[in-house]
């Protein structure tokens, strides 16, 4: 019997999918559960199992854009398992023995009355060459058939500009994952008001927290104390002062939010990703550590599913893990902000009249102008710097420890 495999719907508005990459080749014995290929929708890229075991014969190219519910594949279920695995090697032994000729072959011709193709240099010519960092090919011969003689060599003068190294390049198909980004990212600069507003952040009380209390958070609860539980909830303290911040436009509508579901932007093996923190109001900084170590393994291992990407009403990003001192990050639509991190740096600060050296965070909100006011997006990033300053009163209600579950 043979099963047609057919592409499964990955989610709610997705009618098609990109192969991205078989796993097997065609003829390949597969077995139930298997991962065969790596699909690209426009929202994550997605395993396809093997629905049975047996032979497979592929009916879908790489790059291919299939619609959901097409098939890809059949499955020769009664085809017998082939046995042993030794043939795959046998074949790898004629290839290495073919290879052997090919790299003596450069050493073969000795003949003195040889020809050469215009533009090749004698050994003597090819070393000077060599050290001056001049291609054979980019200076004219006058030897023989346009040979490059030692004396053409001496005479050669490096052209301002001369490319010494490689010229190669590729041409490859984005995925579908990176075409559906790209295109979101310039309707965003072409449709939104959008503009940034920065502040700077004085993280010593974190630093002063994290180190009191790190290792006894980890030991009871199993993560790290790290700084994204206390922007997430800095974050949604500050949605409930400013709830603008935390709308969205629907045309002639705008729609508010009660709930805070925020979006964690972290980088998986296709690319950016944005899995979402639900109800995250109502966490701990524990459940917020818990569930951001949660989605990030998830999209590390590319297990992230579509619906733990969907929805999200505010965004936060955090370039400074890759070294970014400032940027002004693009809002993800539909929502109306984005809050940017960055690294953290000691700067000269003045506190209470004195200059001390301070470890320093510069933040930057990006908004929708069209939505949020100048007023109300100033004051959202001032609430997450008084947040961050002073997280023993405005986040942990003057208990570190019960806020912290230790």
């Amino acid at each position: 019997m043979v099963l047609e495999m057919k592409v499964p719907s990955p989610g709610e508005s997705i009618t098609e999918v990109e192969i991205a990459t078989w796993l097997v080749e065609d003829g390949d014995y597969v077995e139930k559960d298997q991962p065969i290929a790596e699909v690209d929708s426009d929202k994550a890229t997605l395993e396809l199992p093997a629905e049975e075991s047996g032979i497979i014969t592929l009916k879908a190219e790489e790059g291919d854009a299939v619609a959901v519910g097409a098939v890809v594949c059949l499955i020769d279920m009664d085809a017998a398992r082939p046995d042993g695995a030794a043939a795959p090697e046998k074949k790898a032994e004629p290839a290495k023995k073919e290879e052997a000729p090919a790299e003596e072959a450069p050493a073969a011709p000795k003949n003195e009355n040889q020809t050469y193709a215009t533009g090749s240099a004698s050994p003597a010519a090819k070393k000077i060459l060599d050290e001056k960092g001049i291609e054979a090919g980019a200076i004219q011969g006058t030897g023989k058939d346009g040979r490059v003689t030692k004396e053409d060599a001496i005479n050669a003068v490096p052209a301002m500009g001369t490319a010494t190294g490689s010229r190669a390049s590729e041409s490859k198909k984005m995925s579908m994952l990176r075409r559906k980004v790209a295109q979101r990212l310039v309707s965003v600069k072409n449709e939104t008001a959008m503009l940034t507003t920065f502040n700077e952040v004085n993280m010593q009380p974190v630093f002063d927290l994290r180190n009191q209390y790190k290792e006894e958070f980890k030991a009871k609860h199993g993560v790290g104390l790290g700084f994204m539980s206390f922007f997430t909830l800095a974050v949604t303290r500050a949605l409930e002062l400013y709830p603008d911040v935390n709308s969205m436009i629907d045309g002639d509508y705008q729609i508010k939010n009660d709930f805070a579901d925020i979006s964690i932007a972290v980088s998986g093996p296709k690319g950016l990703m944005v899995p979402v923190i639900r109800n995250a109001e109502n966490l701990t900084f524990r459940g917020v550590e818990a569930e951001v170590k949660r989605l990030a393994l998830r999209a590390r291992d590319g297990q992230i599913t579509v619906d733990e990407m969907t929805g999200g009403t505010f965004t936060i990003t955090n370039g400074g893990v890759f070294g970014s001192m400032l940027s002004t990050p693009i809002i993800n639509p539909p929502q109306s902000a984005i809050l940017g991190m960055h690294n953290i740096v000691e700067r000269p600060m003045a506190v209470n009249g004195q200059v001390v050296i301070q470890p320093i965070m510069y933040v930057a909100l990006s908004y929708d102008h069209r939505i949020v006011d100048g007023r109300e997006s100033v004051g959202f990033l001032v609430a997450i710097k008084e947040a961050i300053e002073n997280p023993i009163e405005l986040l942990m209600n003057n208990n570190p420890k019960k806020a912290l579950e230790l």
